[in-house]
């Protein structure tokens, strides 16, 4: 495959995920209006609790296999048939155990009465997942994207039904998501005709063992993940109130528009590093990775220039105190995102246990900068200790990926870029005289110094 075909299936593929991916990601963000007005604060956070217990609990009951399924799909000589099956037996035989445990569940304040709810989430969750993980791994990529527009639209739909119709608050908030998932499910389970891949016989030792080697090291990755991002949410619940957990959701909404764009291409990235000649992987991966830094550094400009501005659009009054959190989150998910796609060479070279321990590293110092914090400095402290978490996790990758693909960093540029960024959150939340300007000249100041990588990106992929 040449250098420029690597690059326009890159973007092309990027593209359709983008569709594909609208449902699940930006609606959450598009939809935060509506969810702030027919939600209080204190529901809101209650919710979000609900939510991101479930998804702790998704990697935990399907033994992560979910990201065996596309890993080893992709694999031109794996048997489909097997890496699909074990897939399924893997969610539905973790999900039998989780139930077991159910009970244990009500412990927790925020989830005490949704029990049935919370695992009806994660079975449906989990196979949607493993589902649609496969047919990207088939590389059907256009019916991932229409799967995706049905389920936003479904999504939408219900949510008006179960939360403006039915009045159903908690309840239909969640229900219009497992619903969702259910459909979505089986659309393409007959569309794909997944059926003619599921078949016991297909199952054998060695594709099992192999799968669950590569995604059992991964279940305490993605919950070291769910530590750093999630559960200073909990943490502010307990040491403050829901009210405050409500407004932090809010606020980590809008750095969530920089990780979907990150989510959407790392999809794509993962297709086509894994399908790309082992000799053409080191300079196609420092290439694309000039690109991605680049456009990372200025969304997350961007993105706190218009901090204040995004949260008095998109949420109502009692949320506005919000915008005071993004400006850490957001250099938190820069990092984020520059850590995760570096994390992407360990997947290539199937060291997952690497990708453990560096997002180990940053869950510790979360909790233990949470419980420094938060009780002296409030909800701010839980932004900040997100930061200082996942600069630790992408600074470990990015000194220690460099053993297997060295990637050319453009350091200066990278550090004066980085620079002005962290200038930017200083001076918003100082509220320095005339901050609006000084904002809008320091994102300048990082589109001019980027500018010339994008030209060049373009120029390759044209």
């Amino acid at each position: 495959m040449g250098s420029g075909n690597s690059y326009k299936k890159l973007v092309s593929t990027t593209m359709i995920l983008a569709i594909g991916s609208f449902s699940s990601k930006v609606l959450v963000f598009f939809l935060m209006p509506f969810y702030t007005r027919v939600l209080s604060p204190t529901e809101y956070g209650t919710v979000n609790l609900i939510v991101q217990a479930s998804n702790l609990l998704i990697p935990l009951a399907s033994a992560g296999i979910i990201n065996s399924v596309i890993r080893f799909g992709l694999e031109k000589d794996s048997n489909k048939s097997a890496v699909f099956t074990t897939g399924i037996f893997t969610v539905l035989g973790g999900f039998a155990i989780l139930c077991c445990f159910g009970p244990l569940l009500n412990l927790l304040d925020a989830i005490n009465g949704y029990t049935v709810l919370v695992l009806v989430y994660v079975l449906m969750s989990a196979l949607h997942s493993v589902c649609a993980q496969f047919v990207q791994a088939k590389k059907y990529t256009k019916l991932y994207a229409l799967d995706g527009v049905l389920r936003t639209i479904m999504t939408i739909g219900l949510n008006i039904l179960f939360l403006v119709t039915f009045d159903m608050g908690i309840t239909g908030y969640v229900l219009a998501t497992v619903v969702s998932d259910f459909l979505s499910t089986i659309f393409l389970w007959f569309i794909a005709s997944l059926g003619r891949y599921f078949h016991i016989s297909s199952m054998n030792r060695h594709t099992t063992a192999t799968m669950l080697k590569y995604s059992i090291p991964l279940i305490p990755t993605m919950v070291c993940t769910w530590v750093i991002s999630m559960s200073d949410q909990f943490m502010i619940e307990y040491f403050i109130d829901e009210a405050a957990t409500g407004i932090y959701s809010v606020s980590n909404k809008v750095p969530h528009i920089l990780s979907i764009a990150a989510s959407i291409f790392g999809d794509a990235w993962q297709i086509s590093i894994v399908s790309e000649d082992r000799e053409k992987q080191r300079k196609f991966f420092s290439d694309v990775f000039a690109t991605y830094q680049c456009i990372a550094l200025l969304g997350a400009s961007g993105l706190i220039m218009c901090a204040k501005i995004i949260v008095m659009v998109l949420a109502s009054k009692p949320y506005y105190t919000a915008w005071e959190y993004i400006p850490f989150l957001v250099l938190g998910t820069m990092f984020s995102c520059l850590g995760t796609f570096l994390g992407s060479i360990y997947m290539v070279e199937k060291q997952s246990i690497y990708t453990l321990l560096t997002m180990a590293a940053g869950a510790v110092t979360n909790v233990v900068l949470n419980l420094i914090f938060i009780p002296i400095i409030g909800v701010m402290g839980a932004a900040a200790a997100t930061m200082v978490s996942y600069f630790l996790m992408f600074l470990l990758r990015g000194i220690h990926t460099r053993r297997f693909i060295p990637v050319r960093w453009h350091l200066p540029k990278f550090l004066l870029s980085a620079l002005l960024v962290c200038c930017q959150a200083a001076l918003i939340l100082a509220g320095a005289p005339f901050w609006p300007l000084w904002e809008i000249l320091l994102f300048l100041g990082v589109l001019a110094l980027n500018c010339k990588e994008l030209l060049r990106s373009l120029f390759r992929l044209f």
